[in-house]
C-alpha cells in the first residue's frame, strides 16, 4: 500500500505535514539511499525511509499530552544551549512534538504528540484555528485600544487579521487581557500589545482549538 512521503512522514511522528516537506525540500529525507521528492509515493513495508540518516518507523499507537508549560522552559524538542524543554517534563520515551510554541518567557497551554495529522491540523493557517491568551500589560487598556486590537494593528509591516479582546480585570497600573486570535505569527501577542503601547508583561495561553488549560497548574500535564 504506498502513502506520499510526507503524509507518511507526519503519520510516523516526525513532524507535522508542512514540517514534514520542508524536511523533504532540505534533503534530509531518503528513500532507499536517494533523496525524497515531494508528492512521492512510497511503500512503508518495502521502501527504507530515513530521516537525517535515521530509518522512520510507523507509530503503533498515537499519543497525546496537554501540558501546562512553566516560564523559562523552551516549547522544542530539543535546545542547543541545554535549556530545559517542554518534551522534557513528560515521563515518556515516545518521540513526542510540540504543536506549535510559546515563547521561552510565556506559559500556558501546550499540546505534545506523536499524530502529524493532529498537528497539522490545530497548526495550518488555511483552518484558523483560535487561540486565546490570558495577558497582562502595563498600563490601563482603554476601550478605544480594545477597538484597535480587536481591529487589527499594523506589525511587521503587514495588519493582524481581527481578534477578539475582553479586558479581563483593570488595575490601577496594570491590565488583564484576554485575546482570541487565529494568526500564527512570530510573537505576535506581544507585538500587537506594544503596538498599541501596552507591552505585555505576562502571556499565559489558555485555549487552543477544542483544548482548554482548565486548573493544570505549571509544569504539570494531561494524556489525552
Amino acid at each position: 500500500m504506498t502513502i506520499r512521503i510526507h503524509k507518511y512522514l507526519a503519520h510516523s511522528g516526525v513532524a507535522s505535514l508542512r514540517k514534514s516537506e520542508a524536511l523533504i525540500r532540505s534533503g534530509a529525507v531518503t528513500i532507499n539511499g536517494r533523496p525524497a521528492q515531494i508528492g512521492q509515493a512510497v511503500d512503508p513495508a518495502v521502501d527504507q525511509i530515513k530521516v537525517n540518516g535515521k530509518q522512520v518507523n510507523p507509530v503503533n499507537q498515537i499519543i497525546s499530552y496537554l501540558i501546562n508549560k512553566p516560564r523559562s522552559v523552551v516549547s522544542t524538542v530539543s535546545d542547543p544551549e541545554g535549556r530545559r524543554t517542554v518534551v522534557s517534563l513528560i515521563p515518556t520515551k515516545a518521540r513526542l512534538y510540540p504543536v506549535g510554541r510559546l515563547d521561552y518567557d510565556s506559559e500556558g497551554l501546550m499540546l505534545l504528540t506523536n499524530d502529524g495529522q493532529l498537528a497539522n491540523r490545530l497548526t495550518h493557517p488555511r483552518y484558523e484555528i483560535d487561540k486565546t491568551y490570558r495577558v497582562l500589560v502595563k498600563g490601563v487598556v482603554s476601550d478605544k485600544v480594545v477597538g484597535y486590537l480587536e481591529n487589527g494593528v499594523t506589525i511587521d509591516g503587514a495588519k493582524t487579521a481581527p481578534a477578539k479582546v475582553v479586558v479581563a480585570e483593570r488595575q490601577p497600573q496594570n491590565t488583564w487581557l484576554d485575546i482570541t486570535i487565529h494568526e500564527g505569527r512570530n510573537r505576535q501577542i506581544r507585538k500587537m500589545c506594544e503596538a498599541v503601547h501596552h507591552p505585555v508583561i505576562r502571556l499565559i495561553r489558555t485555549q487552543l482549538g477544542p483544548y482548554s488549560l482548565g486548573d493544570l497548574k505549571p509544569g504539570s500535564y494531561l494524556q489525552l
